[in-house]
């Protein structure tokens, strides 16, 4: 089905906070790939099916394992783990020393994520521009999607992160729901006449953050983060479905968000 990029520039807010938003209410069948170089951290900071803590050894470290002798899309869900509601997850590098071993891996990841047949792919890929191999996982993604806040530092270093891309990305303002709407129109006006797919908009919403730690339910499900995450993933998921992938009503649920 389709791989989505999802990362940042230099001080833009948390990637992976966003990725797994969206993941918890995606309305198709979705995976979760951490995919930052300098190491994720959702093994230690979201809980397992079974309410204990994800194996930090099963995922992109054990696929890349194998991965020497060839990749395939079929291998990866060998590697994945579900978060507590059932979100399928292929857990990160646990450091960026980890990926200096690996710098082949992110092209043949970023195929086989592609070619994921059942399900799409949120790629969680972290700040951009540290680990310029990460441009060949990006190079295989139907669409980028790129964080920022509305403030002119941010905007700034998004201009410079379009212009390196050299295609066309969308924009995700991380805005404070007390000036929402004015955050993604003044956004829109900016990047106005550059290479923009789309602005959408998450809220910056900490409290709802935190319940995205833990068991997810009706006070999640209420909180501004996931209004916002329901709102941009079902725009995000018709932007790269082909005609018969058009989101209709949701699988059963993956994440155990209330719907």
């Amino acid at each position: 089905m389709a791989l989505i990029v999802l990362a940042a520039d230099k001080g833009a807010p948390g990637v992976t906070t966003a990725a797994t938003a969206l993941g918890a209410v995606w309305p198709r069948p979705v995976l979760l790939a951490e995919c930052d170089p300098a190491g994720g951290d959702l093994a230690y900071r979201l809980p397992g099916a079974d309410g204990g803590v994800l194996n930090p050894g099963r995922g992109l470290l054990s696929l890349g394992a194998v991965a020497r002798r060839g990749l395939h899309s079929e291998q990866v869900y060998e590697h994945a783990q579900k978060l507590v509601g059932g979100l399928d997850v292929l857990a990160g590098l646990t450091s960026g020393e980890q990926a200096a071993g690996l710098t082949w891996l992110w092209g043949p990841l970023g195929r086989a994520l592609a070619a994921l047949p059942h399900a799409d792919v949120l790629a969680d890929c972290g700040r951009l521009g540290l680990h310029p191999q990460i441009n060949d996982l990006i190079a295989e993604a139907d669409q980028v999607v790129l964080f920022t806040r509305a403030s002119l530092d941010h905007v700034a270093h998004l201009r410079e992160r379009l212009t390196l891309l050299n295609r066309p990305a969308g924009v995700v303002v991380i805005a404070d729901p007390r000036s929402y709407r004015a955050s993604l129109d003044e956004v829109r006006r900016i990047v106005s006449g550059w290479d923009v797919a789309f602005v959408g908009g998450l809220a910056y919403d900490p409290k709802g953050a935190e319940l995205l730690r833990g068991q997810w339910g009706g006070r999640l499900d209420r909180s501004m983060l996931i209004r916002t995450a329901r709102e941009l993933a079902v725009r995000l998921a018709t932007h790269v479905a082909t005609p018969d992938q058009a989101p209709g009503r949701r699988q059963e649920p993956s994440s155990g968000v209330t719907r």
